[in-house]
């Protein structure tokens, strides 16, 4: 049955490859979604009736927390649909509603989408669009990344594009979701304006700051962003927790031939005072930004959009007069981005939802053309207006978070993709849209990695849970050891703790997986 299923998906996506290239939801033309968008969206508001649906949020972080606003009361007025919305107060809260079976309508999330990919709590798009919305159409791309041994898919994950579909779309440069790193602009024109075009560079500076700023931090990191920045630099192609993928082989993380060297790396900015021990156990995100506007430090790890928004605090509060700019988003002639994503989090219409047909076409409206621009970029006119080369020009600054969040903007994107979400991001002039454009550079898109994903509750689920959370606790031993001899022994450490779990047979288990899944995008 499962090689049967695994055939048939390779087949659709193949069908799709020669037909479509792999996506039919490139901007700068209108697809068939933006016509059966519109009709979702008279279909369920020509009667005046608007219905309320509960949404949750599985996001403690998650800015925005009503519906209200622009651009939810123009969704309002295309859809006939309103959210009553609850945002989760932490990561336990919707595995413990899912185990008691109190659901709402509607769940966003992006860590349970496994879970909720089961059809005893989620009803499959894919028999809800043939019952209530049969002009609903997803590329077979997307549908065979989501569906499941069942045979069924349940969501479609937002903010992915394939490489064909980025390629084709020159002004999507991808989104605040990449690493970087902003720097006092004061303080280096006082160094005599030193050249940072290498990550020798950087630390000779950190150690100039360190050296006349002495109650300066050098270097202060978010507590989410610790080492993406310096992992894309040594060209590990993998975060700590993933897989990466050589000469037709997958492997764990840690067991990367650039992974010492970046361990090494991260050892040595704290044995030589640039970072601080107590960055590893900040309590929240906001201490970071706090040391950076307030003049506390001089270098700030978040985004691309840290120089940006960092300039903004500082300028509304009246904290100061520096500003920061963006470090290259290459410091290296190794710097690599491998975009192994299949999307960030997906809507799920739950076995509760007292109306799935006005979901599943709330949901085909903002998967239409026009539903991803209004929720990406706002209101047509009052936000934005199309430019005719292939893009919009806003007419406000995407990386002041207090009016994109206040009017509702893109965080409505329930359903969105890659493409449109990267388009936020292109406002000339912005600093982050020259660091993306840097970034979008080094990329390489390879989803199939993200497809080797183990089923909840499986033995290999059970294994890389374990090994991801041991890795998460013993790299800080390696970050912060007292010399270079013993952070190599911790890291080896590591990786024997990882092997003794069991690394090797999940791995096994990867390689597997893989063969049979890489196929979908050729």
């Amino acid at each position: 049955m499962l090689t049967a299923l695994l055939a048939a998906i390779m087949m659709i996506s193949l069908l799709s490859a020669c037909g479509n290239g792999g996506g039919n939801e490139g901007q700068g033309s209108k697809t068939n979604n933006a016509a059966q968008g519109d009709k979702a969206g008279t279909s369920n508001s020509g009667s005046g009736e608007v219905k309320e649906l509960s949404l949750f949020i599985d996001a403690p972080w998650y800015p925005v927390k009503e519906w209200k606003g622009p651009v939810a009361d123009k969704i309002t007025e295309k859809t006939g649909v309103k959210l009553k919305v609850t945002v989760a107060t932490d990561d336990k809260q919707l595995p413990l509603m899912i185990a008691s079976g109190d659901l709402p309508d509607l769940v966003f999330t992006y860590s349970n989408i496994d879970r909720l990919s089961d059809s005893k709590l989620s009803y499959p798009w894919n028999e809800l669009i043939e019952k209530y919305a049969p002009d609903f159409k997803i590329d077979k791309t997307r549908i065979a990344i989501h569906t499941m041994d069942d045979g069924n898919f349940y969501t479609i994950r937002n903010s992915f594009a394939t490489q064909e579909e980025m390629a084709k779309n020159k002004f999507s440069i991808g989104s605040d979701g990449h690493p970087g790193i902003a720097v006092r602009e004061d303080i280096l024109k006082e160094l005599g304006n030193p050249p940072i075009n290498s990550l020798d560079d950087f630390v000779k500076v950190l150690g100039m700051v360190k050296k006349k700023y002495p109650d300066m931090v050098p270097l202060i990191m978010d507590k989410d962003w610790l080492e993406q920045y310096f992992l894309e630099q040594f060209g590990t192609g993998v975060l700590l927790d993933g897989w990466y993928e050589e000469n037709g082989k997958v492997d764990y993380s840690i067991r990367q031939p650039k992974m010492l060297e970046f361990f090494k790396f991260m050892n040595s900015l704290y044995r030589n005072g640039y970072i601080l021990a107590e960055n590893f156990a900040l309590a929240n995100d906001q201490i970071d930004d706090q040391y950076a506007t307030n003049g506390k430090a001089f270098a700030h790890s978040h985004t691309v959009a840290t120089a940006d928004t960092d300039n903004i605090k500082i300028k509304s509060s009246g904290s100061g007069s520096f500003t920061f700019k963006m470090l290259p988003s290459a410091l290296s002639k190794d710097a690599k981005v491998v975009s192994s994503g299949l999307g960030f989090a997906g809507t799920f219409i739950t076995k509760k939802n007292k109306d799935p047909e006005a979901s599943i076409k709330f949901l085909q409206y903002l998967a239409s053309d026009e539903g991803k621009k209004l929720t990406m970029f706002g209101v047509e006119g009052e936000h934005w207006t199309w430019n005719n080369e292939g893009h919009p020009d806003l007419k406000y600054n995407p990386s002041d978070a207090d009016f994109v969040n206040s009017n509702g903007i893109k965080w409505w994107y329930l359903y969105n993709d890659g493409v449109t979400e990267g388009m936020l991001s292109y406002v000339p002039g912005l600093q982050k849209t020259k660091a993306l454009m840097e970034t979008k550079a080094i990329t390489v898109y390879k989803p199939q990695i993200g497809l080797i994903q183990a089923q909840p509750d499986s033995e290999e689920k059970t294994i890389k849970t374990k090994i991801d959370e041991m890795v998460k606790n013993e790299k800080v031993k390696i970050y912060l050891a007292n010399s270079e001899e013993e952070a190599v022994a911790n890291y080896n450490s590591m990786v024997k703790n990882a092997e003794d779990m069991g690394l090797q047979k999940l791995v096994d288990w990867a390689n597997t997986v893989y063969e049979k899944k890489k196929d979908l995008f050729k």
